[in-house]
Order: structure tokens, then sequence, then C-alpha cells
């Protein structure tokens, strides 16, 4: 019986959000990433694959950009959680 409740408390965590992540490529759809970059050229904002070659090998890349897109610097200001542009950035950081 407490195999069975603690089963279903897990599946009501990961249901309620808590511990459900989204796709990368998901979040950049729904926060609107995508009204402004597309994969391969530009649209409004620069294409993803050449963000992604910009900062090729940068280990700051994706803590730089999500300050960025947080305090719309350069950018306009994102309204996606810490872990919604974690998500974003590493989808579009590791594009080819």
């Amino acid at each position: 019986m407490k195999t069975i409740l603690m089963v279903v408390a897990a599946v009501g965590i990961m249901t309620s959000g808590l511990g459900y992540a989204q796709s990368g490529a998901d979040v950049a759809k729904a926060k609107g990433c995508l009204n402004c970059h597309e994969m391969d050229k530009k649209k409004v904002g620069p294409a993803i694959k050449d963000i992604a070659a910009k900062h090729k090998g940068d280990k700051s890349a994706e803590g730089t950009l999500a300050a960025k897109l947080k305090e719309g610097k350069g950018h306009p200001k994102s309204a996606a959680s810490d872990a919604e542009l974690k998500a974003a950035l590493q989808y579009m950081l590791t594009a080819k």
C-alpha cells in the first residue's frame, strides 16, 4: 500500500509541473522565440544555427544569454522561468 501511495504522489508531482520538463524546442515555440528566430535563416533576429555557431565552445554562453534575456539587454525581456530559459538555450546552443 505504501508503494502505491508513493507512486501516486510521484505521478501527481510530475504532472503538476514541479517535476515536468518541457523540451527546449517546445519552450522556444511556447515563449515566442520562433517568432523572431528560425533554425537556419535570419528572421527578425539571427538564425538559431548562427547563435549556436557564435557561442560554440563558450562554457559561459548559457548563463550570459539567460541573464540578457531576463534583464532585457540587447533582446526583449523574456517571461520564461529559469528552467524554461535553460531548456530553450540548451536547445538553441546545440543546434547544428
